[in-house]
């Protein structure tokens, strides 16, 4: 039984989201505030977060800013239920690590979906049992992580997955459809642009490794050996 914690002031609603999900075999945990659900996440991490993004006391967006730097809870799926929509607020929200956004008001079907997606998405693939080696960058398949100069970096299984993706294909352009299709799989509803946020937020924790993945303009990027 996979277990959802879900971080959300509106108790009523978050009663209603508790419902359903039980309802579809989950066991949920509720926090209503952010300092709660943190501490609930860093006690026993959870398979995935719904996190609100309006919060008492501490935002979403710094909640989920911990939780991606903690080794503990990095790489445990987020999705932020919030009701701003705008881009800009997408884009932040994907920037401190959230795997998926739904802005409310949404539907009970549509939560569902999404959250079994991204659970989908965070499963570890067979393991490729090659270690890779490119420039100063080192990723163990197996053990599902990655090291810069031999000090180990934490990704999240998105980051950990679009990464691994680009090494596989060392040289190859990989376009930014391709890569939303391979990474993120069939059923994401989502635009190209998560695609590029991932990868500023991969470069920046790969340090000079990040300079092995190369912006293709107007295509997509690619991963080369310095």
């Amino acid at each position: 039984m996979q277990t959802v914690l879900i971080i959300e002031d509106e108790k009523d609603l978050a009663e209603l989201v508790s419902f359903n999900l039980e309802k579809e075999g989950y066991r949920t945990i509720t926090a209503f505030d952010g300092a709660s659900g943190l501490e609930a996440a860093r006690s026993h991490p959870p398979d995935l977060i719904l996190l609100d993004l309006m919060l008492p006391g501490m935002m979403g967006m710094e909640v989920c800013k911990i939780l991606k730097k903690s080794e503990k809870t990095a790489r445990v799926p987020v999705i932020m239920l919030t009701a701003k929509g705008e881009e800009i607020d997408r884009v932040v929200g994907f920037e401190v690590g959230a795997d998926d956004y739904v802005v409310k008001p949404f539907s009970t079907r549509e939560l569902l979906l999404r959250i079994k997606a991204v659970l989908r998405r965070s499963l570890p693939d067979a393991p490729a049992g090659k270690v890779l080696a490119i420039g100063p960058v080192t990723i163990d398949p197996d053990r599902h992580t990655v090291a810069v100069d031999g000090e180990e970096i934490v990704l999240t299984t998105t980051e950990f997955k679009l990464l691994l993706n680009l090494a596989e294909r060392l040289g190859r352009v990989q376009s930014r459809d391709l890569l939303l299709k391979n990474v993120w799989g069939y059923n994401y509803v989502g635009d190209t642009r998560t695609v590029d946020t991932h990868i500023t937020r991969l470069r920046t924790k790969l340090g000079r490794g990040g300079d092995l993945i190369r912006t293709v303009r107007g295509f997509g990027y690619k991963m080369e050996d310095a």
